[in-house]
């Protein structure tokens, strides 16, 4: 049997989970929107028949199903969540998480308190890139890790809702940036100091940059520079990235495969270095696939994925942490927010 899914908000982003779910062979069992012929145009298109709901309570009262995949807005994910994992199914959704620490902690235990699996989608831990810069630093080449550099500029016109956040690129988008530093060094945030800013010629009405300095769980420091009004020479929108061990250094800049050195046997004003072997990627399906396929393998064999609420938890704090750092002026303890 087919596991079933019901998935909510499917007017919008959905329209890019409903590839992924039909390859799987998931069958989708209801669809949630408070504009339920949004929904409906999506269920035509992938050429799907379910049944159409305008609530959430309606539907968990009438569907029998597996999971149930969250694809509203931030301030809905707490609600959807809890109702769910209460109506007894497991949860995946879109990230972030929540829209405060104090929605996700709710949200941790009642997953906990249901016996239930709730899992973030951060589509970028399912690349095959991001894998093999995973891997390459995990096999110990570089030594340990003690500086990550990311730097991210854009020019994004956005126009709507982003233009008036008031801090709408680290709460909007840094969430990829710092899930992924985690993701690349096996490491978790201990505190922050943040400062954000609104450069001149912005469009945007909030602060649209800032720099980030992070201490993390083995004294190393990962600093984050970005910006969304950066007109011109655009990095790719994961990032620039330079990871130093104390033996060496890996790239990875403009989505371009991975590279790095390391230094040889030898003396000198500098070491002589060589390249090293990037690690391969053994993944087959990447971004929305990957996450959906993790669920699955949790549901069939019970296999834990990498970002169930538990860990994702972890790259939410680092943001509201940064945001926390950049309005007191200060530096923010992470763990604990």
């Amino acid at each position: 049997m087919p596991e079933r899914v019901i998935v909510v908000g499917a007017g919008g982003i959905s329209n890019a989970w409903f590839p992924p779910l039909i390859a799987e062979g998931v069958e989708v069992a209801a669809v949630v929107d408070l504009q339920p012929e949004s929904a409906q145009a999506q269920l035509e298109k992938y050429n799907l028949t379910a049944p159409v709901f305008g609530d959430l309570k309606t539907a968990l009262r009438k569907v029998e199903a597996d999971f149930l995949l969250d694809l509203t807005i931030p301030d809905a994910h707490c609600e959807v969540t809890l109702a769910a994992l209460k109506a007894g199914l497991h949860v995946i959704g879109e990230k972030p998480m929540a829209a405060s620490m104090g929605q996700a902690r709710r949200m941790v235990k009642a997953a906990d308190k249901a016996g239930k699996l709730y899992m973030v989608s951060q589509s970028r831990r399912w690349d095959i890139k991001h894998d093999r810069v995973k891997r390459t630093v995990e096999s110990g080449v570089l030594g340990e890790i003690t500086t990550v550099n990311c730097d991210f500029y854009l020019g994004i016109h956005f126009g709507g809702f982003r233009d008036e956040m008031p801090s709408p690129l680290i709460l909007d988008m840094a969430i990829h940036h710092f899930d992924m530093a985690r993701l690349f060094t096996g490491l978790d945030p201990v505190a922050v100091y943040a400062h954000e800013y609104n450069p001149r010629g912005s469009w945007y009405a909030g602060d649209v940059a800032a720099v980030c300095i992070f201490e993390m769980s083995n004294g190393a420091i990962f600093t984050y520079r970005g910006c969304w009004c950066a007109e011109g020479c655009g990095t790719s929108w994961n990032g620039d990235w330079r990871i130093i061990g104390e033996r060496g250094t890996l790239i990875y800049a403009g989505d371009n495969d991975p590279h790095g050195e390391i230094v040889t046997a030898g003396e000198g004003f500098t070491c002589p270095v060589q390249q090293i072997e990037v690690a391969a990627s053994p993944l087959e399906h990447t971004g929305m696939r990957g996450g959906l396929r993790e669920m699955l393998a949790f549901l069939r064999t019970g296999e834990k994925p990498q970002t169930e609420c538990h860990d994702n938890i972890n790259s939410l704090a680092m943001v509201f942490a940064a945001m926390k750092s950049a309005r007191k002026g200060k530096r923010v303890l992470v763990r604990g927010l």
